[in-house]
């Protein structure tokens, strides 16, 4: 798919969104510690609201996009990933997932990095912050939960 224009960019941002849904809704369905399932269903309901915003935004909906600028506490910048098992901790559920959501924020930056169109940047970097925004959540729970108890 050739992202060219700002329609483009957001089909593909919703198929990314749908992804996130999917992948959150059957890490839950497998989750055997119901704090972690709870957390899952969470992070599932964020993705369905930012699909939702974007759908909006489609369907000229939306009002303008309002870009906050979100402190990165790079945690799990430097937490070591292990092949992810719903039927896990939590902590490494907090690490699965805000690597996904760093994972989203770079594609999106690399999106906005090769195009000069003025539009399709800022919708980029929106994009970027919101993704920011799910790993900054993400990395603040693992704070308080996991390096609380050491």
């Amino acid at each position: 798919m050739a992202l060219t224009s700002t329609l483009d960019i957001l089909r593909f941002a919703i198929e990314r969104e749908e992804d996130a849904i999917r992948a959150y809704g059957d890490l839950a369905q497998g989750a055997v510690d119901p704090v972690v399932r709870a957390l899952l269903l969470e992070l599932q309901a964020e993705e369905k609201d930012h699909k939702r915003l974007l759908q909006n935004i489609v369907d000229g909906k939306a009002e303008a996009l309002d870009i906050p600028d979100v402190e990165d506490l790079k945690l799990s910048d430097y937490l070591i990933e292990e092949p992810f098992d719903p039927a896990g901790g939590f902590q490494d559920l907090l690490i699965h997932a805000a690597k996904k959501e760093a994972l989203a924020a770079e594609l999106y930056a690399r999106l906005r990095d090769a195009t000069s169109d003025p539009e399709l940047r800022r919708l980029l970097a929106f994009l970027i912050q919101q993704e920011k925004a799910h790993k900054l959540k993400l990395e603040q729970e693992y704070e308080k939960q996991i390096l609380q108890e050491d």
